[in-house]
């Protein structure tokens, strides 16, 4: 077994995941075959992550907004992706303070995080678990280091391959109509954050990822980056360097219901020169590579299931 991460409870069926409701869906709507069977690990610090294998996609909607055009072939590595976003419980366990706007459960998701500490997250969770961080904290950007082991932000492609989980609609599990039983938005939010993980998960076992908080990218947010994008793991634009946009993905507890689309784009800010951050909808969730020999051991885990 690897040293940086110890699997448990490895195989769960799409219909029996441990942190998230019943997969079922509700009357009226199709249970689409998963892409593969959902594998959950368990970090070092105690934190559920999903396996999303690698594959092709289309990404992009051309019935939605002009950013989200026009749809391409993407393909994407493998990778592990956080079961939910980032809580309270989780950021402070990194000994970083809490800039959330509501604090009322520690399970809840951490919000209002510019994007720099949203990085340093990251790099600090990779030191607790043992891991090269990828964040190199001496350049101004923190530039990513895509070889390191540790957890960095997802690329805009890894996030919406997730999200739409072998599936090619705006959401994995068919209509909108649906979308009370997954995501916390403007309807049924009540103006706040909910405890992450008390919707159902997407076919890949992932959590709140059409609502409750949207969460960064470490892409750079160019509206006609589609038009240019390379077809495998692409990683956003250069940085202009100043008045920079980063990439916000998934909807929140304010959005509506076709804001929380798998292809929806948002373009903010990163907060990192700003005192008064104040996007109490804005959080994260990690990633991080998954190396040959840890891959083995889930394919060597999943038949032994």
């Amino acid at each position: 077994m690897s040293r940086n991460l110890r699997f448990v409870l490895i195989i769960v069926g799409a219909c029996a995941l441990a942190a998230c409701n019943s997969t079922n869906p509700p009357p009226g709507i199709a249970n689409p075959s998963p892409p593969a069977a959902a594998v959950e690990i368990v970090t070092k610090s105690g934190i559920a992550m999903e396996y999303v294998p690698g594959g092709t996609f289309n990404m992009g909607s051309d019935h939605g907004n002009a950013d989200e055009a026009p749809v391409h072939r993407v393909s994407v590595s493998s990778f592990l992706m956080d079961k939910t976003p980032v809580t309270h419980e989780m950021f402070v366990k990194a000994q970083l303070p809490d800039p959330s706007n509501f604090q009322d459960n520690p399970r809840g998701p951490v919000e209002r995080v510019r994007w720099r500490d949203a990085k340093q997250y990251c790099n600090e969770r990779s030191r607790l678990d043992g891991l090269k961080p990828c964040y190199n904290e001496k350049t101004p950007e923190w530039d990513c280091d895509y070889t390191a082991n540790g957890y960095r932000l997802p690329t805009e492609a890894e996030w919406e391959y997730a999200a739409k989980a072998g599936t090619d609609g705006p959401y994995d599990f068919g209509s909108a109509d649906a979308l009370r039983q997954y995501a916390w938005y403007a309807d049924n939010s009540d103006h706040k954050t909910h405890p992450v993980g008390t919707k159902r998960p997407n076919r890949y076992g992932l959590c709140d990822m059409y609502g409750n908080v949207s969460v960064w990218c470490e892409d750079v947010y160019d509206p006609n980056y589609y038009k240019s994008s390379p077809a495998a793991d692409p990683r956003g634009p250069a940085s202009p360097g100043k008045d920079v946009k980063r990439v916000l993905r998934g909807g929140n507890w304010k959005a509506s219901a076709e804001m929380c689309s798998a292809t929806r784009r948002q373009g903010e800010r990163t907060g990192d020169t700003d005192a008064c951050f104040a996007t109490d909808y804005c959080g994260l969730r990690c990633v991080r590579k998954v190396t040959a020999d840890e891959l083995a051991q889930l394919r060597n885990s999943k038949n032994k299931g």
